[in-house]
């Protein structure tokens, strides 16, 4: 269960994004608070915000009487997330290698974050790992599916991939499984003006192709009325779509 992810590539995507990032994070202010609600009522004081972007849950959880520790791979969302005072504490990391003790938490929390590890399994591992033996462990990620209307869109184009590819919906499964986590999916679709505003909405969070550690090439006007006439679209607008998956356990 592993992707070819180049780490300093998504690191700098992200930091390039992180002071607009709030601003086209849609998806994941929706992932974040169906995260939430599958959240006990009750849980102890350490919580690890895995993958904290912005601090956005961070914050939250803070205001809920929460000791965060804010986690990020790119230095530049840490910097973010603290000027936003979203957390007691800021760590670099890779949520692959964890730095940090084991049985250290009541709670690790990873909005939309896995999805960038080497290897789900591993990163469930480590999550596992500075778990206490009573704690709770939520995550939300993407699997298989999602995207496709860039992927569509850009097929008429050329041959090259535009849009990151998840793991299938069996093999997260498979995954959480594996760490006794139960999981649920679910759709989301978004609708945006224009082409351009969809594929401006992922450049704005950092997600951008980078699973191969590169950003896709210049979009110009004429590959983008191309785009426009092969986006799928709806009464609503230009669409994008979502599968996300849904991983808790509390141990």
């Amino acid at each position: 269960m592993t992707l070819q992810v180049d780490k300093r590539a998504v690191a700098r995507a992200f930091g390039r994004a992180a002071g607009h990032y709030d601003a086209h994070a849609a998806l994941q202010r929706l992932s974040g608070d169906a995260l939430l609600a599958r959240a006990p009522a009750h849980s102890g004081p350490q919580l690890l915000d895995a993958g904290c972007g912005t601090g956005w849950y961070s914050k939250q959880w803070r205001a809920r009487g929460k000791q965060v520790t804010a986690l990020d791979l790119s230095p530049q969302m840490l910097q973010q997330a603290r000027a936003n005072d979203a957390a007691q504490h800021y760590l670099a990391g890779d949520i692959d290698a964890l730095p940090l003790a084991t049985a250290g938490f009541d709670l690790v929390w990873s909005n939309l974050a896995v999805q960038w590890s080497d290897d789900l399994s591993q990163a469930l591992g480590q999550f596992r790992r500075v778990l206490r033996p009573d704690g709770t462990l939520l995550f939300s990620t993407l699997s298989a599916g999602s995207l496709q209307e860039v992927h569509q869109a850009w097929s008429h184009l050329d041959e090259h991939p535009h849009a990151n590819r998840f793991l299938s919906e069996q093999q997260i499964a498979a995954a959480c499984a594996a760490h006794r986590l139960s999981c649920e999916s679910e759709l989301i679709t978004l609708h945006f003006p224009d082409a351009l505003s969809a594929m401006r909405s992922l450049k704005g969070i950092g997600a951008t192709h980078l699973h191969q550690g590169r950003d896709g090439p210049l979009l110009t006007r004429p590959r983008l009325a191309q785009l426009e006439a092969h986006w799928p679209r709806d009464r609503h607008g230009f669409r994008l779509s979502y599968h996300l998956i849904y991983g808790v356990s509390s141990s």
